[in-house]
C-alpha cells in the first residue's frame, strides 16, 4: 500500500468518526433537554411518563461500535478504489522513463468508468503515439543511411576512376557533380520534414485560391509540355484559404509533378476544385491517367522514402510525405485513390478562411 492510499483511508476514517460522534452527541444533548420536559409533563399527567433510561447511558455503545467497524472497512475500500489507478500509472510512468512504451494501462483498470479510468486511456494513447514517433525515427534513421550510401559508394568510386583515369577527368567530375546534387536534394528534403515537424506550418496568411492555382498550374504546364501532356484546371468554387504559400505550392506542386511524370504522353492531368460546405473546407482533385498504385500501398504512399513497386526509381521518396505534412499541418486533409477510369486521384481537403 503506498502513501497514498493511507493518507485517503485516515482522511476518510476520520471523517466518518466525526459524523458518527457527531450524532452521539446529539442525540445526547436532545436527550438532556426532553428529560426536564418530560418529567413536568409526567407530573401532570402520570401516564405519560417516560421509561427509565439505560444504565449504559443514553446511547447505548453497540451502534457506535459497529458503525467504528464499518466506517473502517468502508474507508479502507474507498481508499484503495482510489489510489490503485493512481499506483499504477505511477508504474506506467516508470515503465515510459525505462523506455518501455507498451503500457497498456486500460487493461490494467478493467471495466472501471471514471475520471481516473479516462486518464489511464488518456495515457495509453500517448504512449502509442510516442511509440509511433520512435518508430518513426528508427526507420527514417534506417532509410536515410541506406539512401545515403549509395551516392556516396558513387562518389567514392568516381574520385578513384579520376585518379586512376585522368584523361577523362571531366567525366567524372561530371559524374562526382551530378551525385553530390543528389545528396544535396535529399538533405534538404530531410530538412524540410524535420523543420515541418518541429515547427508546423505556422505563420499562414490568406490566398486567393483562384491566383494561387492559376500561378501553380502555369508553371507546372511548361513540364508537362516537356512530357507531351497538358495541366487542366477546372474551379468550380473560388474562395481564400488560410496557409503559408511557399509551404503549400511545395506541396502541390509535388503531388502535381508527380502525377505529371506518371501521365502517359497526350494525356491530361486535371485538377478539379469543388466546395465541401458541410465542413467549411475546398476539396483540391488531381487526376492523372497513369498505372495508379495497387491498393495495398495505397495508406503508405505518403509515408517518407516509400516507392511504389511501379514506381521509376526516380527521386527519394519525400514528395509526397511532404506534401502530407504540410497540408495536415495547414488544418487539411491528404488521401489517394485508383479512379475507376483509371490513373491516381489525389484528394487535398483544405479549410476555407
Amino acid at each position: 500500500m503506498g502513501r497514498l492510499f493511507w493518507k485517503l483511508f485516515l482522511i476518510l476514517w476520520l471523517a466518518q468518526i466525526t459524523t458518527a460522534l457527531g450524532v452521539g452527541v446529539a442525540f445526547s444533548l436532545r436527550h438532556q433537554f426532553e428529560s426536564p420536559r418530560a418529567t413536568e409533563l409526567a407530573r401532570q399527567d402520570p401516564a405519560q411518563r417516560p421509561p427509565p433510561p439505560p444504565r449504559h447511558g443514553p446511547v447505548p455503545p453497540e451502534p457506535l461500535l459497529v458503525g467504528l467497524v464499518a466506517s473502517l472497512i468502508f474507508g479502507a475500500l474507498l481508499a484503495r478504489y482510489l489510489s490503485k489507478p493512481i499506483r499504477l500509472m505511477r508504474g506506467a510512468f516508470d515503465a515510459v522513463a525505462e523506455g518501455n512504451l507498451k503500457v497498456n494501462l486500460a487493461q490494467q483498470l478493467g471495466r472501471r468508468q471514471d475520471e481516473l479510468a479516462d486518464l489511464g486511456r488518456d495515457f495509453d494513447l500517448v504512449a502509442q503515439r510516442l511509440q509511433g514517433l520512435m518508430d518513426d525515427k528508427k526507420r527514417l534513421l534506417h532509410d536515410v543511411s541506406h539512401e545515403l550510401r549509395s551516392p556516396l559508394a558513387r562518389l567514392s568510386a568516381a574520385v578513384d576512376l579520376a585518379r586512376q583515369q585522368p584523361e577523362k577527368l571531366d567525366t567524372w567530375l561530371e559524374r562526382i557533380e551530378r551525385e553530390a546534387g543528389r545528396m544535396d536534394q535529399l538533405v534538404g528534403e530531410l530538412l524540410a520534414i524535420a523543420r515541418l515537424d518541429a515547427e508546423g506550418a505556422t505563420g499562414g496568411e490568406t490566398l486567393s485560391l483562384r491566383d494561387f492555382l492559376v500561378a501553380l498550374v502555369a508553371d507546372a504546364q511548361f513540364e508537362a509540355g516537356l512530357s507531351g501532356c497538358r495541366v487542366e484546371l477546372q474551379i468550380e468554387h473560388d474562395g481564400s484559404i488560410a496557409a503559408r504559400p511557399d509551404l503549400l505550392r511545395r506541396a502541390v506542386e509535388n503531388v502535381l509533378r508527380n502525377a505529371i511524370r506518371y501521365s502517359p504522353p497526350h494525356s491530361v492531368v486535371q485538377i478539379r476544385v469543388t466546395p465541401l460546405p458541410d465542413c467549411g473546407q475546398v476539396r483540391l482533385a488531381i487526376h492523372d491517367h497513369g498505372p495508379g498504385v495497387p491498393e495495398a500501398e495505397l495508406a503508405t504512399i505518403f509515408e517518407p522514402f516509400f516507392r511504389s513497386s511501379g514506381s521509376d526509381n526516380q527521386g527519394y521518396g519525400l514528395g509526397l510525405a511532404i506534401a502530407k505534412r504540410v497540408i495536415v499541418a495547414s488544418g487539411g486533409r491528404i488521401a489517394a485513390a485508383n479512379a475507376a477510369e483509371g490513373g491516381l486521384m489525389v484528394n487535398i481537403e483544405l479549410p476555407l478562411a
